[in-house]
């Protein structure tokens, strides 16, 4: 966004105290790239679970639930990975020291492959048995085992591109894998709309079409990984090549990955746990309010998206004057970010309410559901808004290398607010309204407690600690 608009937005965000243009030029660059990543990401599962709900009905789009948490755990296990890549791969890219950063990039393509092989074929082989811990009526059941064991093999590309894309990021290129995540969405629309609506494959030709796509965004990725460009752009520095194939100090390398990303897998896997007992109390009321559950997350997910940007900008802007040692411009920055999501999120959710009922009809035709599922998406409009201001307030608080608060009131937030809330609809007459609640509890209390953390001095002194401890070393 250049020029009169942006400018004019500036001045109106500076007016209303928010944040300044400067501050706001510098969120923009950093956050733009990674909001159309996620929503490009995002939306392959939203769109499959909307064409299967058109094709088939709320038994597909139920059965899409189940298959999805199982999916989730893969996929998070992935970015637990990545998140290890990235600081090696910065790290040694920031030294200026090639070798060392493409030899991470290949290490970590193979412990990927590693970790994402017997999690694939898992779900492929046993993906009957898998799906009936959900003990849903049979028709749900069925569609969950032809989309999760078709959509496995997706897995074995997924954590490639998940590592690609740290691995551009890790040098300062978000620009690549935005475009390159966007053209795999667009890939897996089309696919998907030929796969079932133009051969009949309903809920098989979805998971086909997801498996394709994401296999083609890994050749896609693998050209640039191996030091070629795309059409003169798009080279990566630390290219994998033979020779990172005989780095000496792999071995370190590896364990030096698996001691930096075994913290940040352990804590996406108990994250996406939660989702099964929440699917199996959802499951209880019957495939309508399973439905209605998964596409209100859905939307959540998709909304999501704009908080990958202000967290990734908040994580940035403040490690670096934490860095600088200016802890008061680091905190400026930190509560401008958080202000700015939640007026982003306000305006987002505003709509979504608005728009509720008819957002549920995306996904599925029948009345009734659509009925059911309305209540849901607006639950889902206003636990996303605490969701946009917990990813600032968690992007800051990484920013300063405390990462083990937002972690714990994740878990709280999940464990210990969330489920017992949910549990209370199988014992007590709110039945599942219980789910509405908890959806909204589930975000809104770890937004709380960080956003609290954000505004006490305990986090800045954190950071001092860490740019005090690199210093030295």
């Amino acid at each position: 966004m250049d020029g009169r608009p942006f400018d004019t937005v500036a001045r109106a965000l500076d007016r209303a105290g928010i944040i300044d243009p400067r501050r706001f030029r510098e969120t923009f660059d950093l956050a733009w790239p990674r909001i159309v990543t996620g929503l490009a990401i995002m939306s392959k599962s939203t769109v499959d679970l909307a064409l299967v709900g058109w094709d088939v009905g709320t038994a597909a789009v139920a059965g899409l639930a189940f298959a999805n948490v199982y999916w989730q755990v893969g996929k998070f296990l992935g970015i637990g990975l990545a998140g290890g890549t990235v600081t090696l791969v910065s790290q040694a890219y920031g030294a200026e020291d090639s070798a060392r950063a493409s030899a991470a990039v290949g290490v970590s393509l193979a412990v990927a492959l590693v970790v994402a092989a017997p999690i694939a074929t898992a779900y492929a082989a046993f993906a009957p048995e898998l799906v009936a811990v959900f003990g849903s009526e049979p028709e749900p059941l069925r569609h969950a085992a032809t989309y999760l064991a078709l959509v496995a093999p997706a897995l074995l590309f997924e954590f490639p591109n998940l590592i690609a894309s740290r691995t551009y990021a890790g040098v300062g290129d978000t620009l690549t894998p935005m475009v390159v995540r966007a053209g795999g969405a667009l890939a897996n629309v089309v696919l998907s709309v030929v796969l079932i609506f133009g051969y009949g494959f309903g809920v098989a030709g979805a998971a086909a079409g997801t498996s394709l796509a994401t296999g083609v965004v890994a050749l896609v990725f693998a050209w640039g990984l191996s030091g070629r460009s795309y059409f003169g752009r798009g080279t990566c520095p630390v290219a994998v090549t033979r020779a990172t194939t005989r780095f000496e100090g792999a071995v370190p390398l590896t364990r030096r990955l698996l001691a930096v990303s075994a913290p940040l897998m352990a804590r996406r896997t108990a994250e996406m746990l939660v989702a099964f007992p929440l699917v199996a109390i959802a499951a209880t009321f019957g495939p309508a309010v399973v439905a209605a559950y998964e596409v209100a997350r859905r939307v959540r997910t998709l909304i999501d998206s704009f908080s990958w940007g202000f967290s990734i900008a908040a994580s940035t802007l403040v490690g670096q004057r934490l860095g600088a040692g200016d802890a008061a411009d680091a905190e400026a920055y930190a509560r401008a970010i958080v202000r700015l999501s939640a007026t982003v999120y306000v305006v987002a959710t505003t709509a979504v309410l608005a728009l509720s009922g008819r957002i549920a009809g995306l996904f599925v035709d029948d009345p009734a559901v659509v009925a059911v599922a309305g209540p849901f998406v607006a639950a889902a409009a206003v636990s996303v808004a605490f969701l946009g201001v917990d990813g600032s307030a968690t992007g800051t608080l990484r920013g300063a290398g405390d990462t083990r608060y937002p972690f714990l009131t994740s878990l709280f937030g999940r464990y210990g607010c969330a489920l017992p809330v949910a549990a209370l609809g199988l014992v007590t007459p709110l039945g599942a309204t219980a789910l509405l609640v908890a959806m909204v509890v589930e975000s809104a209390v770890p937004a709380g407690l960080n956003v609290a953390r954000v505004r006490s001095n305990r986090w800045k002194a954190i950071g001092r600690a860490h740019a005090a401890a690199g210093a030295d070393d």
